[in-house]
Order: C-alpha cells, then structure tokens, then sequence
C-alpha cells in the first residue's frame, strides 16, 4: 500500500488515510504577483497537489507533482510557509480522511504543459484567484500564502 494511504475498517466501512503534498505556484514580474491555478477533470479549480509515494519527501512530491501536472521545472521554494488542510472525501462507497500539506513555490516560467488529468489552466492576481478557487480549503490556503509573501515584501 503506498505511504500515502492507511486503511481502518469501522463495521462496513473502511476509512482510508491519504497524505499528498501541493503548492500554492506564483509568477512574479515587475512585483506583479500571478498564482497558478489548475482546473482539475471533476469541474473544481486548485493548485498543484498529488499523493506522497512510498520513499518520497514532501518535497520531492510537490516537485513531481509541478513537473507532472505542469511540465514547469524552474522553481524556487519559498522558505517558512507550510499549510496543512484536512478534509474527507468518498471514494469507491468508503470514506477517505485526506490530509495535504501546502508549500510556497516560485516559478520562473509561465508555460504550462497540461497533464490528462487537467482540462484548464489560469495565471491570476490575489483577488481573481480568491474567486475562481472552488473550494474553501483551497481559498484559505491562497490567504494564508499571500499574506506569508506580502509580509516578506511580495515578489521574492
């Protein structure tokens, strides 16, 4: 079973446990700030973020995880941000506990390649980023890395 998932049966239903890893991506020129965000196949707009393989770092899963779903190398960690965000989801009649840890990515290019599993991608500022994310987790995360990057003065 990968490293990423645990299973606990309750009665009739199992509970799996899945870790994965993303990264909130943003391009910076001239101070103007753009973050990445994916349109993933199920119709919600995210960042970056897959599951954590047996032997693999966080890190090198956000590292994969960018190059796979993007084709976008050229980055740079942005040191002292680290989000976490939990939810459940149902997959295949059980219920799946998901934790997914968030890092703050630079990218220093803007060309994306699509994966199969993406039907769209979008570079937007803070505010349109703000509103086209689907998902409350993923809206909080965004605020929380945004406010990490403006207080070490923006464009890094």
């Amino acid at each position: 079973m990968p490293k990423s998932a645990e299973v606990i049966i309750w009665g009739h239903v199992r509970m799996l446990h899945e870790r994965s890893a993303g990264a909130v991506v943003f391009y910076c020129e001239d101070k103007y700030i753009e973050y990445l965000l994916l349109l993933y196949s199920a119709g919600h707009w995210d960042f970056p973020k897959g599951n954590i393989e047996e032997g693999e770092e966080e890190i090198d899963t956000v590292k994969r995880e960018i190059f796979e779903e993007t084709g976008i190398k050229n980055i740079t960690f942005v040191s002292g941000f680290k989000h976490e965000i939990r939810y459940f989801y149902k997959k295949m009649g059980d219920i799946v506990n998901k934790k997914v840890v968030f890092y703050l990515v630079r990218s220093h290019e803007k060309n994306v390649t699509l994966s199969s599993e993406h039907k769209d991608y979008i570079w937007l500022d803070y505010e349109n980023a703000l509103k086209r994310l689907t998902y409350k987790t993923a809206k909080e995360t965004l605020i929380k890395a945004h406010d990490f990057l403006m207080s070490k003065g923006g464009c890094l």
